[in-house]
């Protein structure tokens, strides 16, 4: 392979991964727990948005079970994002593992 078409892919890969970047930005997941008592929303960069505690849940449970409610809400919440970040990524890479790549 020649070294102008190397620099030609190097150049497409990194539009891309621009592209890439800033769709990730878009993402907003959602997850719950307690049977949807508490929902917690993410964004692409990883940043939670919002914790929503249904009413019905501060009176039935106490202050343990609401909070391993909240914290399994916003770890799949952020799991999800992590996991649609490293498929759009792995698909613009070509399953190549660049380390620091997000």
């Amino acid at each position: 392979m020649d070294m102008k078409k190397m620099m030609k892919q190097a150049q497409m890969m990194q539009l891309e991964l621009a592209r890439a970047q800033q769709e990730i930005k878009t993402y907003t997941a959602k997850a719950s727990s307690g049977g949807g008592m508490v929902e917690a929303v993410a964004n692409g960069e990883g940043r939670l948005e919002s914790i929503t505690i249904a009413p019905d849940a501060l009176t039935l449970a106490d202050a343990a079970m609401l909070q391993d409610m909240v914290l399994t809400a916003v770890n799949d919440a952020l799991k999800q994002v992590n996991e649609l970040t490293e498929q759009r990524m792995s698909h613009v890479t070509g399953g190549m593992n660049i380390p620091g790549l997000r």
